[in-house]
């Protein structure tokens, strides 16, 4: 199942794999994409597209213009595609997408993400184990050993199998850092919170990179 991940990554995935024929347009149609979106996408002659997962002062996954950096930095979100890019917007259960022009952008190769999110998850929790996790946050300890689980992720047909295997973990880590950020913790001091801030902030990011990689067809190994 996608529905663990981002909506936009769930979507990149199925257009994709639409651009390549090997699923109907249903999918998209089902995720708010109406047909003149669906229109563009076909006419940018690419067989594939990617996401973005922009926070502030980070723009992954995007090259611009500054409209669409300012709309998909608003949600944190976008599909990237060749000239052009969609941005989701809710209201209330209602999903729909802002089109906007797209310049070229700069992605992390699939096998260098996957590279640093292992070295950034490993570093990270030697970090956190020196300041006893465990011990102010069970929790937290819990989910990294939770790593060691296989991932029940899928794709949807014709995305590779090492794209869903990274996107699965890349999930998995965003959620460690997520949970870890919100909190923390017990009493500690400045010193200890300001080293367990900084591993998981760059967990976060490893994890968005690994994520903005696996979902985005232009940096995958060919076909």
């Amino acid at each position: 199942m996608t529905s663990s991940l981002p909506v936009s990554a769930c979507v990149a995935w199925h257009a994709t794999s639409w651009l390549r024929g090997h699923e109907p347009a249903d999918e998209l149609t089902s995720f708010g994409l109406d047909l003149d979106q669906l229109a563009g996408l076909r006419r940018s002659g690419a067989d594939g597209v990617g996401i973005a997962l922009p926070r502030a002062g980070d723009l992954l996954g995007l090259g611009g213009p500054r409209e669409l950096n300012a709309a998909a930095l608003s949600v944190g979100e976008a599909v990237v595609g060749r000239g052009i890019a969609l941005v989701p917007r809710r209201q209330g259960s209602a999903l729909w997408w802002e089109q906007y022009d797209a310049a070229p952008r700069q992605v992390p190769d699939l096998g260098e993400a996957d590279r640093a999110l292992r070295s950034e998850t490993l570093s990270a929790a030697e970090t956190l184990a020196r300041l006893d996790v465990a011990r102010w946050q069970p929790v937290l300890a819990d989910e990294f050993l939770d790593l060691a689980r296989p991932d029940e992720l899928t794709g949807p047909a014709g995305i590779p199998a090492a794209a869903v295997a990274l996107a699965g973990r890349a999930g998995r880590v965003l959620r460690i850092a997520g949970l870890g950020l919100a909190d923390d913790g017990g009493a500690i001091g400045s010193a200890e919170m300001s080293a367990r801030r900084e591993a998981l902030a760059s967990l976060e990011r490893a994890a968005r990179r690994a994520l903005v990689a696996a979902c985005s067809a232009d940096v995958w190994p060919p076909a």
